[in-house]
């Protein structure tokens, strides 16, 4: 709150004191450039972090409560093992249904690596069967120490070894996403403070005179810091304007590629986006009154 009123005071403030700070040259330009560019980038890094966490989210949701056993046997033995593991599964606290899997489920699982004409009649294809598990689920050691007796060939895999990478991706992914926009926010404080050290160095002539006549530091940092401050978030926004048209063109998302179409906001997260021009201007803020500060000490 307390940032938000110097904000409105500082906005709402003596106009006639921009005259300090010159309209143009390339000072405005690298500052709404600069706040344009990191803003732009701000974007699509947010972007990358939801989407990737709402992938890993629904892969690990779906094999969350989701089993497989995997039967490994001849020809002859394939349908005695195939029961005895049903019967085992039908019978164990925390399993809620159990079934084989078709031929055509199993080809259309393979398709993406082997194709649609994949022989299964001619290949030692293992039988798969789908288990559900219930909230608690089962014992898994003492589920796999039976079906080791009932059915030698049968193993069971309860899916943590593919969600386990997924979550450890996602909150990687999402540390990477948090620690770019740190280091655009930097970046940008940085590029601001080099345009405004820049304009108060043009302009020490005009501040000696101003302080002839009278005016307070606090009076001349105030001018440059409300024009930066204006410059950043009218940049921000158009950044961040450009960046979610872009994403909006993107393609949709679709089961073949759900990671590189998918790529965007959904709902109400097309908000996070319009919270980053009010940042630029925060960080141009602090970034022009403390570098205006110490120049106008230097000049004393």
């Amino acid at each position: 709150m307390a940032i938000l009123r110097k904000l409105s005071t500082l906005l709402g403030g003596d106009q006639k004191a921009d005259r300090v700070v010159p309209p143009s040259g390339y000072t405005a330009r690298l500052t709404t450039f600069t706040a344009g560019a990191m803003a732009f980038l701000a974007v699509f890094a947010l972007a990358l972090s939801l989407a990737t966490g709402r992938l890993a989210d629904r892969w690990s949701a779906e094999l969350a409560r989701t089993a497989t056993v995997r039967i490994s046997a001849p020809q002859g033995q394939m349908e005695a093992q195939s029961r005895a593991v049903l019967k085992v599964l039908e019978t164990t606290p925390g399993i809620k249904s159990a079934r084989v899997l078709t031929d055509a489920e199993q080809r259309k699982l393979l398709e993406p690596w082997f194709g649609p004409d994949l022989p299964l009649d001619d290949l030692p294809i293992p039988r798969l069967i789908e288990v559900v598990e219930e909230s608690a689920g089962p014992d898994i050691e003492g589920l796999r120490l039976r079906l080791a007796a009932e059915a030698p060939g049968a193993v069971f895999d309860d899916h943590t070894r593919w969600r386990q990478p997924l979550v450890s991706a996602a909150s990687r992914l999402r540390l990477l996403a948090a620690f770019s926009l740190a280091l655009i926010a930097v970046s940008t404080a940085a590029m601001i403070t080099l345009a405004a050290n820049a304009a108060l160095s043009a302009n020490s002539t005009v501040i000696s005179v101003l302080r002839l006549v009278g005016a307070r530091d606090t009076y001349i940092a105030r001018a440059f810091v409300r024009r930066f401050t204006i410059r950043a978030f009218m940049g921000g926004l158009f950044g961040t304007l450009a960046a979610m048209l872009a994403v909006f063109l993107l393609p949709a998302a679709a089961e073949e590629g759900a990671f590189l179409t998918g790529l965007g906001f959904v709902g109400w997260h097309w908000a996070y986006p319009l919270l980053i021009p009010p940042l630029s201007a925060i960080v141009a803020f602090w970034a022009t009154r403390a570098a205006a500060f110490k120049t106008l000490r230097g000049l004393t």
